[in-house]
């Protein structure tokens, strides 16, 4: 495998332990897709630092649990700024 993939794929595992960060938030850090972060800390990592992706999955599988809670809070913040905006508009 590819040094620089390799390098990538550590770097990006220990940035999501350290941040406890989402895969599209090491993947805008990072300037990579998300697949490519998905596929670096799920694929790759496995083969190079199986302690560094068992932190990782555990990681990615609390993100997963959680991810219709913060679709819930996205999206409520949507309305809310929407229709704060009518709101103002409407005061004008």
């Amino acid at each position: 495998m590819n040094e620089f993939l390799e390098e990538r794929a550590v770097r990006l595992g220990e940035y999501i332990i350290e941040n406890r960060s989402t895969v599209r938030k090491a993947a805008k850090v990072f300037g990579v897709s998300k697949s490519t972060v998905h596929k670096d800390v799920s694929e790759r990592l496995k083969n190079i630092n199986s302690d560094l992706y068992n932190c990782v999955k555990k990681i990615l599988n609390i993100n997963k649990a959680q991810r219709h809670i913060r679709g819930g809070y996205a999206t409520k913040h949507k309305y809310e700024m929407r229709n704060k905006k009518v709101k103002n508009k409407a005061d004008m």
